[in-house]
Order: structure tokens, then C-alpha cells, then sequence
């Protein structure tokens, strides 16, 4: 699987061109399967899982991009139904498109539903996050991030990166997404960790990670 990590969607012209690298063909010519789920855990999920879906969301714009054709995968709907109806589509499919929310959650329902066993497989599937996202690729997100909890504790994730991620740097919405914070939260943690802004994606390839930035961002090693 080829990784997009972001903290705001496809908010800039590298961004786009890292995507249309990733996928190997237009973004006209490629389909797409996108999951609202992580979104549900908040206040205001539905209406906001409704305006991301729909393109209605300009700050984060990843559905709206002109997608050859475009579904929904509700994660939390998996479970009550039959694998051959959902597993062949995932698999056919160009890429999937993960919304931001709540990462435990979504780790959860990742896991509850069977894609987070499908995902490895995924070869030559692209997976672009947002936010919460991109956050449940790492091995774990830091107390920092803890909002949801899951039955088995804990703020362990996927794992399918080696890093964690720190979205929305120096938001101005959002007053404690600062570097000193960044910093705490990475103090924490006991593995390379990024804090990234808006306008900043991380891509990995076969293990390769490369920053795509036209704002700014820091690592932090252990």
C-alpha cells in the first residue's frame, strides 16, 4: 500500500501532484472509496461527515477533486454484512480516502470491520488520510490525542508506518496544536514523530518516507 498521510486533505498544488505521482494516472481516471467513520465519534459528526462527502467542505478537500467514480465505505456498517459484498470492491478500487475525527475510533472500527486485515494486501492501493486519518497508520498517537476510548485502553494504533503524526500545526482555530506542545506530545511518545501543518502530507512508498510541504513541519526523533 502506497501512503498520502495529511493533516488537511489535498490543500496545495504539491500535495495534488504527490497524489497523481501515487496513483500512477489522472485523478479523472481513478476511483475512489472514501470513509466518513473516524468523523462520528465527535459532536456534530454527521453533519460534518455529510459536508466532507459532499465536496462541502473547503478546508479540507480530498471527495471533491473529480474522481473518476466515488462511494462511501461506513466502516461501522461492515461487521452486519456479507464480505463478498464490500472486500471485492476495496480491493478493486484506486484509492481510499480517510477523513479526519476521532483516530481510536477509527482504529476500532478499522479493526471490527476487517479492513484493518485487508489493508496489507492492498499492494498497489493508494490510502490518503486526513488528520485522525492519517494518525491510525502510525503505531500509536501519544496521550496527547486520546479523545475516544476503546474497550481495550491504551492509545495503540495500526502500525503500519514507523512514525506518529501531530496534524494541524499552529491552527489558528485550534490554540494548542503549538511546536511547544508538539514537543511534549513527542517526548512521549519513543519514536520518530512529525508535527505538520495544513498545508504539509507525508508520502511513503516501500517504507520510503518524504515530506510534501509548502508550510512547514518538524521531525522529532527519540
Amino acid at each position: 500500500m502506497k501512503f498520502l498521510l495529511t493533516s488537511a486533505g489535498i490543500t496545495n498544488t504539491s500535495i495534488h501532484d504527490a497524489l497523481v505521482d501515487l496513483l500512477g494516472k489522472p485523478i479523472a481516471e481513478s476511483n475512489a472509496l472514501c470513509i466518513p467513520t473516524a468523523m462520528y465519534a465527535l459532536r456534530h459528526g454527521p453533519s460534518s461527515a455529510w459536508e466532507w462527502i459532499s465536496g462541502r467542505e473547503p478546508r479540507t478537500p480530498m471527495c471533491e477533486l473529480g474522481w473518476k467514480s466515488l462511494g462511501v465505505l461506513e466502516l461501522t456498517a461492515l461487521p452486519s454484512i456479507e464480505k463478498e459484498h464490500w472486500v471485492p470492491l476495496v480491493q478493486e478500487t484506486d484509492v481510499l480516502l480517510v477523513s479526519g475525527g476521532d483516530p481510536l475510533f477509527l482504529c476500532y472500527w478499522m479493526r471490527q470491520s476487517g479492513l484493518a486485515d485487508l489493508l496489507p494486501s492492498l499492494r498497489e492501493t493508494v490510502y490518503v488520510g486526513m488528520s485522525a486519518g492519517s494518525m491510525v497508520m502510525a503505531p500509536n498517537i501519544g496521550e496527547w490525542f486520546v479523545g475516544w476510548k476503546p474497550p481495550t485502553g491504551g492509545d495503540k494504533t495500526l502500525g503500519m508506518v514507523e512514525f506518529a503524526m501531530f496534524p494541524h500545526l499552529d491552527h489558528e482555530q485550534l490554540p494548542y496544536n503549538t511546536l511547544a506542545h508538539a514537543e511534549k506530545w513527542a517526548a512521549g511518545l519513543h519514536r520518530p514523530g512529525y508535527a505538520i501543518d495544513d498545508q504539509t502530507a507525508i508520502r511513503v512508498t516501500d517504507g520510503a518516507v518524504e515530506v510534501v510541504s509548502e508550510g512547514h513541519w518538524k521531525l522529532f526523533t527519540p
